[in-house]
């Protein structure tokens, strides 16, 4: 068995330490820097477009609808 090439227990172990203090740094990172607050801002500016689009579309149609035909309906 001596002979045999392979992964230890020992390397993996050491490997998936080394990744979670990679990983804590990362997040503590991403905290301090604000990045989570920052990709939130974005979400809710995205959403209120998004709204603010759809509003706008349906207020359009209904004010042409009812410019070109009013008692048509």
């Amino acid at each position: 068995m001596r002979g045999e090439k392979g992964i230890t227990l020992v390397a993996l172990v050491v490997t998936i330490i080394v990744m979670l203090i990679l990983v804590g740094v990362t997040i503590a990172f991403a905290i301090n820097a604000g990045l989570f607050n920052r990709a939130q801002e974005a979400a809710d500016k995205t959403q209120n477009a998004m709204q603010d689009e759809e509003n706008f579309v349906t207020n359009g149609i209904d004010e042409l609808i009812n410019t070109h035909a009013p008692n048509q309906i």
